[in-house]
């Protein structure tokens, strides 16, 4: 009873100061507030006193300071000063919070995307088994050509610079609210991968079966399983093109490096992995792929008809439910300047101001201000003038 009423005083504070308690009951005042509380508790401390608060929080700050570095071999992070934790969470707190919510959400769209068009595809085959995609081609998906997008954008992507975060720290909230990363976001990606599956396999089917060529055979099963499969990897990385904010030249080894690197892989690949008899599926694959007008056209037009409803909804999502990013990324990028006051400016006006009073309180006079008497003792120890007389 004693410990919910005294968190319910507490939480009703804008700050509560703890004194002369022991490291153990800064813990347990940690513990008991991740207990009562549906929080995230960052703790900060910077002697070795303070290891089990750091422990008990979800997040740890340790600052490495005159009193050890037991803090920051015991914390998530560690600092050289405090102040540094107003960067350590405005900005590089936001950028993280953005990306790896960016990052899980298109790693399972990418994923559904492909392998959805692989069940539309047992609905034709009576659920025999046979796959619409050549077995190592599932597996280098996401090793090597759906791999660098997620990375790219897990640690390069800003959608904000470091100055617009420092200086709207209301963009912080976003995380405390779950803006990007929810079960409403999580869902909204997972139904436009089902989205994009039904155009890519449904539209790709009626495009590229049966497709007569000029000597009057038809392509076959594999060549119909990698012109789907090419429209499959060129939605997924132009919906992470879509979702990037800043390119960076890791962006565009990433995203259209990876598309290159399947343009170049197929050749190699269908030639030499018959030759060693580890997959005959691509077996004078090219031939029937490369010439043919439907596949070109295939892998045009269906990324693009899927990506134009996801422009589409950005836009109405920038346009007419417009988030508060939305228009700090408008000042950024026109570089509207800021009429508000500039908070650093402030500061060093502040301390410039109290660094002059402290200097004028304690300034002292070797002389006495009066009138009297003060220039004839100045004038005494001037050696260019004559000194009166009596001295």
């Amino acid at each position: 009873d004693i410990e919910v009423l005294f968190l319910e005083l507490a939480t009703l504070c804008k700050a509560v100061i703890c004194c002369r308690v022991s490291p153990l009951q800064k813990a347990l005042v940690v513990k008991l507030v991740k207990r009562r509380r549906k929080a995230i508790l960052l703790a900060i401390g910077d002697g070795a006193n303070d290891v089990s608060m750091i422990q008990a929080a979800h997040v740890g700050v340790g600052i490495s300071g005159q009193e050890g570095l037991q803090a920051a071999r015991s914390a998530d992070f560690a600092i050289a000063q405090f102040r540094y934790l107003r960067k350590l969470l405005l900005v590089h707190g936001a950028w993280s919070y953005h990306r790896l919510s960016k990052m899980i959400l298109y790693s399972f769209y990418k994923n559904i995307t492909l392998y959805i068009t692989q069940f539309w595809y047992a609905l034709f085959n009576v659920f025999s088994g046979q796959t619409v995609y050549e077995s190592w081609s599932i597996t280098f998906y996401t090793v090597f050509f759906t791999a660098l997008p997620p990375f790219a954008i897990g640690v390069f992507d800003q959608f904000l610079n470091a100055r617009s975060l420092d200086r709207y720290p209301e963009m912080y909230k976003m995380g405390q609210r779950g803006v990007f990363f929810n079960v409403k976001a999580f869902w909204g990606w997972a139904i436009n991968a089902f989205y994009h599956s039904v155009i890519l396999f449904f539209l790709g089917t009626v495009m590229i079966f049966n497709d007569i060529e000029s000597d009057g055979l038809i392509g076959g099963h594999w060549v119909y399983g990698v012109t789907i499969y090419t429209a499959v990897l060129t939605t997924v990385l132009l919906k992470a093109a879509l979702i990037t904010n800043m390119w960076t030249k890791w962006t565009v080894v990433a995203i259209p490096g990876s598309l290159a690197l399947w343009f170049i892989f197929l050749p190699i690949y269908a030639l030499i992995a018959p030759k060693l008899r580890t997959s005959t599926e691509y077996d004078g694959i090219v031939s029937h792929i490369y010439p043919n007008v439907k596949f070109w056209l295939a892998i045009i037009m269906l990324p693009v008809l899927c990506m134009t409803r996801d422009y589409g909804y950005k836009f109405l999502k920038r346009m007419y439910f417009t988030q508060p990013y939305h228009i700090v990324q408008e000042i950024q990028k026109f570089n509207i300047p800021d009429y508000r006051p500039r908070m650093e400016r402030f500061k060093k006006a502040v301390h410039k101001v109290r660094l002059l009073q402290r200097l004028r309180r304690t300034r002292g006079y070797a002389f006495s201000q009066n009138e009297g008497g003060q220039e004839k003792i100045i004038r005494a120890y001037d050696t260019t003038v004559q000194k009166p007389s009596g001295y």
